[in-house]
């Protein structure tokens, strides 16, 4: 199973090359897949218990709240679930888990990164048991990891972010150095820059995922240095709700929030997991299931961006469903080159675009970012 393991790790980076839009099963790359588990069988929808495992609490927003969403959809089509929220990543999970599977719940689906190594231990001890894991970079014979291009969407909410700056000044909170959290500050500084190629977004780091103190100081701060709208990647909004409060817009993350700020709020990048979720468990019950690595972007509907509200300024938009429209068509690539950092060197040449791998690997800041990866 170890050797597994680590050929599923290899994979699951090769597979990646197979993917260039949308919603992508990254099974028909160059490597063979990985073999499913035997013990792994067909469920019927009445012996189906499936839980989830959130990082943070569900709350009316964001990221735990979008994969709740999903979560519901499973339950309004009779199938039983359960949640677990504020699960930290680290041994609390595993026995989280555990406790879950001696219970009889036979599918999991961990939504945050640190899972993993929790996820693929269980799942060597667990092989009858479906594990899935959001953002995850290995599989096994029973985990699948899956993840949404929102990079693309957050792209399309820099472009409105753009159009309602007045400073040419943008903040970003953000937890970790990590690639996944790169990727959503460069894409959206890029599509920023689209529109004002003089604009910056500087960034700050709270070092957790969820940490409200933290969130609201990096929040405030950003509107001190001039900053007049706030983006964030974090489970929460507490950033842009203080920030607001000092007359600053906003733009949420992962789902959508416009009571929250409704005089501040003016889009989000989404994900709309239900699209995904209720097709995985079919997969489940018709034994189609497969431990494959997914993708999916804005072509498959499990990510959007959310409509603009009345806050935005005039032109945004008609601009963000015209870039919106490019992507989906495959005319506008968000990464594609040139492509130079915020040190001055050229990370991805004119007529060229990034990889999957070099996205998912990406260790770096664009052009137009105030901040550095090994500033925390």
């Amino acid at each position: 199973m170890k050797k597994r393991m680590i050929v599923a790790l290899v994979l699951s980076v090769l597979l990646t090359l197979g993917a260039l839009s949308g919603s992508v099963a990254l099974a028909e790359a160059a490597a063979a897949p990985i073999a499913k588990n035997a013990e792994l069988k067909p469920i019927a929808k009445e012996d189906l218990k499936v839980a989830f495992i959130y990082g943070s609490a569900v709350g009316e927003e964001g990221y735990s709240f979008s994969h709740d969403k999903g979560r519901k959809a499973l339950e309004a089509e009779g199938i039983k679930t359960t949640c677990l929220e504020n699960i930290p990543e680290n041994a609390q999970f595993e026995k989280s888990v555990r406790d879950l599977i001696e219970q009889g719940y036979n599918v999991i689906y961990a939504t945050s990164y640190g899972y993993g190594k929790y996820v693929l231990k269980l799942a060597e001890e667990y092989p009858a048991v479906y594990f899935n894991h959001a953002t995850g970079a290995t599989n096994a014979g029973n985990v699948a990891t899956y993840m949404g291009r929102l990079y693309q969407a957050q792209y399309l909410a820099g472009i409105a972010a753009a159009y309602r700056t007045a400073s040419s000044k943008i903040g970003f909170v953000v937890s970790f150095p990590i690639p996944e959290v790169l990727t959503q500050v460069n894409a959206f500084t890029l599509g920023v820059r689209s529109v004002k190629p003089e604009a910056t977004v500087e960034v700050k780091w709270t070092n957790s995922w969820y940490d409200p103190v933290a969130e609201k100081s990096a929040g405030l701060e950003l509107v001190n240095t001039g900053c007049d709208v706030i983006c964030a990647y974090l489970d929460t909004m507490n950033a842009q709700i203080a920030a607001a409060e000092k007359g600053a817009y906003a733009i949420g993350c992962s789902s959508p929030a416009p009571a929250v700020l409704p005089d501040a709020y003016l889009t989000a990048p989404i994900f709309n997991w239900a699209n995904y979720y209720t097709k995985d468990v079919q997969k489940i019950i018709d034994g189609t299931w497969e431990p494959v690595f997914q993708v999916y972007g804005l072509d498959s509907g499990v990510v959007d961006v959310d409509t603009l509200t009345k806050n935005n300024a005039d032109g945004a938009a008609a601009a963000v469903d015209a870039a919106k429209a490019a992507i989906i068509a495959g005319t506008l690539d968000v990464f594609a080159g040139e492509l130079k950092d915020n040190e001055g060197k050229i990370r991805c040449e004119a007529g060229k675009a990034l990889t999957d791998v070099e996205i998912l690997t990406m260790d770096w800041f664009v052009d137009g970012v105030i901040g550095s990866v090994a500033a925390q």
